[in-house]
């Protein structure tokens, strides 16, 4: 499967350059929107207000949004599996975390009287619906924002790679991916204060240097069936919609364009 970012905008917004994207957000930054605090624990109602704001805006835009939201600020898999644990077990306590993120999003959302639907990779009727692609799109379709929760449903696989995974079956136009920095540096910007900002990089090269930003097998996905990905700011306001407009913000993964 092929992405084009090409195709006409939506009929909400004239300038929009994008019909549906995938937005990544890690679930720090529910509870720390700098994420500079990596022992946060918990969802923080203010911050959780702020973000859906901004995703309220973008959704009136008329853009067709798809969610996949993390679990870092509740349970890390991988950290469990540090301390011990099986590592199966700890990446499905990780995965219900997401769940409870996606749960307090789709809250704030409907407040905001945007319809959101959370649909889950691990079946649990009583709270979200199960995943089913094309029962994805059509909500999409009907205007819904659309959480994907529950990662992958399989252990060993980051929800970076669950937001690759399910970009690419609802056939997003692009993966955005919210962090705490401006975008990909040429080293770490926090041990060396005179690393520079890359607008655009290869997928090749993001996984030979292996920046960190987001885990190879997501990118390799993303690679595979070329779809680009952005990376960018989340805590300066405005910046979700900024990108969906076509502002050239953060960083740019993808093939390298044609001389």
């Amino acid at each position: 499967m092929r992405h084009d970012s090409t195709r006409p905008p939506p009929p909400g917004h004239s300038g929009l350059k994008y019909r549906r994207v995938l937005l990544k957000l890690s679930g720090e930054v529910l509870c720390n929107p700098e994420g500079t605090n990596t022992e946060a624990f918990g969802i923080q109602p203010h911050t959780l207000k702020g973000i859906a704001d901004e995703l309220k805006e973008v959704h009136g835009t008329g853009v067709q949004l798809g969610l996949v939201i993390g679990g870092g600020n509740i349970f890390r898999g991988l950290k469990g599996s540090a301390a011990g644990m099986d590592r199966a077990q700890s990446d499905y306590m990780g995965m219900l975390a997401t769940v409870i993120n996606a749960l307090a999003l789709q809250d704030a959302l409907e407040q905001r009287e945007v319809p959101t639907r959370v649909m889950t990779a691990i079946e649990m009727s009583k709270v979200a619906e199960p995943y089913i692609r094309r029962r994805a799109v059509r909500h999409m379709e009907k205007g819904r924002c659309v959480i994907f929760a529950g990662g992958t449903g399989n252990p060993y696989f980051s929800t970076d790679t669950a937001a690759a995974l399910r970009a690419m079956e609802i056939n997003a136009d692009a993966l955005f991916k919210a962090t705490k920095v401006e975008g990909v540096y040429d080293s770490d910007p926090i041990k060396n204060t005179s690393a520079v900002m890359l607008p655009e990089l290869s997928y090749d090269r993001f996984l030979a240097e292996r920046i960190g930003v987001m885990d190879s097998t997501a990118v390799t996905l993303c690679r595979d069936n070329k779809l680009p990905i952005r990376v960018f700011k989340l805590s300066t306001k405005g910046n979700i919609q900024r990108v969906l407009l076509g502002e050239e913000l953060g960083t740019v993964v993808r093939d390298p364009m044609p001389r």
